[in-house]
């Protein structure tokens, strides 16, 4: 789900939340390796990475900004880890999602022009832009990442 919200300096436009119930994982390798917390930890932390490079494979890229500005962050609180994936480019929502069309207006004149128009115009129709999304499909892949990091750390 994306959300507009500023936190410290990271300020996402578009953002994806997943929050990962370690429990079940850790009991069972618990009983295995006697460590898990830490190992758990940093199978969500090699998850996070994994969702973060996905989002950047499937951004579309024009002139690349998109993609070099994914970023991710770990979260914890308490027993459960979590991560943060997301970008702070105005156009990534609209990206994401997609947009309706829709008519510009001039704010402050009473014509729209702009170098290159043949004559000033009262109104602009845009035709919208069609979802292209990177960010949801990528969340979706945390499950399949997640095991396979978890069964690299069993393999240890």
């Amino acid at each position: 789900m994306a959300r507009f919200r500023s936190r410290g300096r990271l300020s996402f436009r578009a953002e994806a939340r997943q929050t990962i119930n370690t429990r079940q994982y850790e009991t069972g390798l618990r009983r295995v390796l006697g460590r898990m917390s830490d190992d758990v930890a940093r199978a969500v932390d090699r998850t996070r990475i994994d969702v973060q490079n996905e989002a950047r494979r499937r951004a579309p890229v024009k002139t690349g900004r998109l993609r070099s500005s994914i970023v991710s962050r770990a979260e914890r609180s308490g027993r459960s880890v979590g991560y943060l994936v997301g970008t702070n480019v105005v156009y990534a929502r609209a990206i994401e999602y997609g947009l309706d069309e829709f008519d510009i207006f001039p704010k402050n004149k009473k014509a729209l022009y702009w170098p290159g128009a043949r004559h000033p115009v009262a109104k602009v129709h845009h035709p919208g832009i069609e979802a292209q999304p990177y960010l949801r499909p990528a969340i979706e892949m945390t499950e399949i990442f997640f095991r396979a990091n978890l069964s690299q750390i069993r393999g240890r």
